[in-house]
């Protein structure tokens, strides 16, 4: 802890703050010597003293306690250290506002600013790789595929949210969308595990990604630094952020490119830029808006053939293919607190977001052929909705009343036409050494479609303790996603709709000394996305449909139960949850033997597994931390070909593909006491083998790799390095396979050994 103080006299005001971010800190309790009486912090930190004690204790959930001798007379700032060992903090993504992690029914894991700092991350899965149970697949250039309680994958079951804010609407799902957030400006990170529909809706059915911005901070902050690697990767960024009265402020953003990498056709450019504004019309009544640009230019290598990924050669079968992403978020929110504690929001936002792609993956070729097809494609929306939000606390049973309601309005465009390629082969013919565009083909449609969507939702929940440290939480939820829309390929218009409502329970038992359990039920809802539905069939079925209007929502039906404990003085912390989640017609992209896609709906499907989350602390020198799971998902149920002459007809008790069973993510850190302000950490990533295809008869065998992260701070200056996959291992984030005979698998290589070093300066008043 870090405290400015002034002698003089009268001592009437103060200021509390986190010592990493420099934001202010609401709830912080500061108690008199006496320990009879104290106060607390307001929500911009602020805090008045009533008497002339010397002495004050600070504290707060999820920083360490500290004792203050008060020197009266002028205002005091206090910079409170987090604990980062401890895991049982304060989260907000759980109900839409701050509350217990302890009191929080559901498997919820917190990155911390200090977390985030020390990584310095290049892409964002160097972050989120680092909570127990998620594996954030790094496809490249910050591109991704995420794996949160399921199988590696880019179907639409995983919520990315802006400060509780989902950034994009639902039925616009894209896997690459976190690639449009700023990493420089993020606070925190919250991932949620598990439904948690009940609050967030349908697509929150693996797990719900929660960025929480920069705030601006309780005194004057500035920083500004470099980034780059040895592979052509360089990056500007600054931040400052201020407080005048009731006004606040907060600018940051950087600018990066990456030109001739170690990997072929993989040039990229970013410009990633946000603000965010806070005015306290009184102590209990808050306006805050933020405003986030993100402008992303990247060409797409995509993977290789077994021939070039085992031999190292990062060549990429494409120059012309590429990824144009711009997004622009912006809302305002106004939040009150009321005299007994309960609390209100409404928040309006507005988004504008077009993706533009001449992708690799959708490059269709048949083994032997000279030629192949690839496509253009465009997706673009606007949205315009709010989240309005009262918490009503109540007089019995310690207990709260949630009700919340959303709306959200975004106009939808998508086309996609052919293009045609010649296909250069291997002697063998059964792969491709290079593609080359020959011409576009707009008058070959594979999609064309507008629609406008109209999400509406409420949801209710309740919290209560019926008895002493038992606190349950039910809640419900009610979903409509509909659009009206306009086929131009088929000439159809019309509407379709879905909806459902989505109960959960669960409850926490405290059993004292820094241990408790958790336990939940909830239940999953997840539309098929647009595309899924307006993309053309290859093949028309037998009944002649061209199209997928049919498809079915997926639902979820999760189970879990959980605890935490705190052990050996607060030295150990342990975080752990065992879950059951049951699938029904879970939607899956089936590889055709031309790489092309086919969307099928699974009948049933089981994923059942366990998590992990340790730190321990055994010294202010040393700080260990690992997060795991181990995991089955498999299908129960599940019809390949209704084809008796078919071998296999059926994938019935199958692991599902890109599935591995076992992964962790480890890491130590040193922080030595005869070199101040120096840091070093190891960090091991493990990934077990995997299936590629449905019919389990090809495996990947997974990977493990190790970074090294070193950093030293002198007066404001920082210099870092982090190497990463430090033993030059050889691995592929992502290796699939048809389940055809004649299907080859290809690979999406890592990167080789990687030196990133950087340089940041930061200055901040008092």
């Amino acid at each position: 802890m870090i405290v400015y103080s002034a002698s003089a006299q009268n001592v009437k005001q103060g200021l509390v703050f986190d010592a990493q971010t420099n934001e202010p800190l609401p709830g912080v309790t500061l108690a008199w010597a006496d320990g009879k009486s104290g106060t607390v912090t307001d929500a911009n930190g602020h805090f008045s003293l009533i008497n002339n004690t010397a002495k004050v204790i600070v504290s707060a959930v999820g920083y360490r306690r500290q004792e203050i001798t008060l020197t009266p007379g002028q205002p005091i700032r206090i910079a409170l250290e987090p604990a980062a060992e401890d895991l049982q903090t304060v989260v907000v993504t759980g109900n839409r506002e701050a509350a217990l992690r302890t009191e929080t029914p559901i498997a919820i894991s917190k990155l911390s600013a200090k977390l985030i700092n020390e990584t310095k991350p290049t892409s964002i899965y160097e972050v989120i790789n680092k909570t127990p149970g998620v594996l954030m697949v790094n496809l490249n250039n910050e591109q991704h595929m995420m794996a949160i309680r399921q199988p590696m994958t880019t179907n639409a079951y995983f919520l990315y949210m802006e400060d509780g804010v989902p950034i994009r609407p639902m039925g616009v799902f894209n896997h690459n969308a976190l690639l449009e957030m700023n990493q420089f400006t993020v606070s925190s990170i919250e991932v949620v595990k598990g439904p948690v529909s009940s609050i967030y809706g349908p697509e929150a059915v693996g797990g719900a990604v929660n960025f929480i911005t920069q705030r601006p901070t309780a005194v004057p902050t500035a920083r500004v630094g470099i980034q780059f690697d040895q592979w052509g990767y360089q990056r500007l960024q600054v931040g400052a952020g201020a407080r005048q009265g009731k006004f606040g402020i907060y600018l940051g953003g950087f600018i990066s490119r990456q030109r001739n990498s170690w990997l072929a056709s993989s040039d990229y450019d970013k410009s990633s830029y946000f603000a965010r504004l806070e005015y306290a019309f009184t102590p209990r009544t808050r306006l805050a808006g933020t405003l986030s640009y993100n402008d992303y230019n990247s060409q797409t290598s995509g993977s290789v053939d077994s021939s070039a990924f085992f031999a190292r050669q990062y060549v990429s079968t494409t120059d012309f293919t590429y990824r144009k992403t711009f997004s622009l978020r912006s809302r305002l929110t106004l939040e009150h607190d009321w005299q007994n504690g309960s609390q209100s929001f409404i928040t309006a936002f507005v988004r504008n977001n077009s993706v533009g792609q001449n992708p690799a993956y959708s490059i269709r070729w048949t083994t032997g052929a000279a030629t192949a097809t690839g496509q253009i494609n465009s997706n673009d929306f606007k949205s315009y909705g709010f989240i309005a939000q009262h918490t009503q606390r109540l007089n019995f049973l310690n207990s709260k009343l949630i009700v919340g309601a959303t709306l959200d309005l975004s106009p939808n465009t998508y086309y996609a036409y052919q293009t045609d390629l010649s296909a250069e082969l291997r002697a063998d013919k059964k792969s491709v050494i290079k593609y080359t565009q020959l011409q576009e083909r707009p008058d070959i449609q594979l999609a064309n479609y507008q629609a406008d969507i109209h999400n509406v939702a409420a949801y209710v929940q309740y919290d209560f303790e019926p008895l002493p440290k038992l606190r349950v939480s039910a809640g419900l939820r009610y979903d409509r996603m509909a659009f009206d829309y306009t086929n131009a390929l088929d000439k159809s218009s019309g509407s379709k709709d879905y909806s459902q409502a989505t109960p959960k329970i669960g409850a926490t038992y405290d059993l004292g000394n820094g241990k408790g359990l958790y336990a939940n039920y909830a239940k999953g809802f997840s539309p098929p996305a647009l595309t899924s539905i307006f993309l053309k069939r290859t093949t028309p079925t037998a009944s002649g449909d061209q199209f997928y209007y049919n498809l079915q929502p997926a639902k979820f039906d999760n189970m879990e139960i959980g605890g935490w404990a705190s052990l050996l003085n607060n030295k150990v912390y342990v975080d752990a949850a065992l879950y059951q989640m049951n699938g029904t017609n879970e939607l899956l992209s089936i590889r055709q033997p031309d790489n092309s896609t086919d969307y099928q709906s699974a009948g049933r499907t089981l994923h059942r597994g366990v998590e992990l989350g340790v730190t321990y602390r055994p010294s202010k020198q040393v700080f260990f931390r690992f997060g795991g799971t181990h995991a089955v998902h498999q299908f129960v149920e599940f019809t390949l070909s209704q084809r008796t002459s078919d071998a296999i007809q059926n994938v019935n008790g199958k692991d599902m593909p890109s599935a591995p069973r076992t992964l962790w993510n480890t890491e130590i850190s040193y922080y030595p006491s005869w070199l101040q302000h120096f840091r070093t950490s190891v960090e091991w990533q493990h990934v077990a083998s995997w299936y590629q295809n449905q019919t389990n008869t090809v495996s990947y065998g997974g990977y493990d790799f190790a970074n090294v992260r070193v950093g030293y701070q002198w007066k404001g200056i920082e210099v870092f390095s982090n190497i990463l996959n430090v033993t030059n291992a050889l691995f592929a984030t992502n290796a699939t396979r048809g389940n055809n005979a004649t299907d080859r698998t290809t690979y999406t290589p890592a990167a080789p050994r990687t030196f990133v070093f950087g340089v940041q300066y930061s200055i901040s008043g008092k």
